[in-house]
């Protein structure tokens, strides 16, 4: 599966000149977390503004309604091409440290998240999903009557995956 298959194709865009208050309108208004900073001309590299720039901004004490996208925005931003495997996608946002990026290919054609990778591809490599199913399996043949209120059995060779608390 490529950035192509699950990027999002209905970009946000602002222009630079514009406040990170209403950057944060716009976020608030089409339900995103980040907006693609227009281009002044074609040579021009993309810029992003995300809430996280946002918040930043904020909480260094810069006046929303006087800061303006363009000093607050990455700029140029890491971009992805169309034809990038989504592994290499999720490692180059593991290595730089980022949650999403714009897909660029001559032109700007959509952009790439965290949620599109999580929501758009089959996560779990085969192996884990035989673990999965095993464990799904393991729990089916466990009887229903066996736990007691305030009683937990904690076997000292077994190893806990995934565990929680809260």
């Amino acid at each position: 599966m490529k950035a192509a298959d699950i990027m999002t194709t209905k970009l946000v865009t602002i222009d630079s000149l514009a406040t990170i208050a209403e950057a944060a309108r716009v976020m608030k208004q089409h339900n995103v977390r980040a907006l693609i900073v227009e281009r002044v001309c074609d040579q021009d590299a993309y810029g992003i503004i995300t809430e996280t720039d946002i918040s930043r901004a904020i909480a260094n004490s810069r006046n929303p309604e006087q800061t303006y996208v363009c000093e607050m925005m990455t700029k140029p931003c890491i971009v992805v091409n169309p034809d990038l495997p989504v592994e290499h996608i999720a490692n180059l946002f593991a290595r730089a440290k980022i949650r999403i990026a714009p897909v660029i290919k001559d032109k700007l054609l959509g952009i790439v998240s965290l949620t599109d990778i999580l929501t758009k591809t089959n996560c779990l490599t085969p192996t884990q999903a035989q673990l999965t199913l095993e464990k799904l399996e393991e729990l089916a043949r466990l009887p229903l009557d066996k736990s007691v209120e305030n009683e937990w059995e904690i076997e000292p060779d077994r190893i806990y995956e995934n565990w929680c608390s809260g």
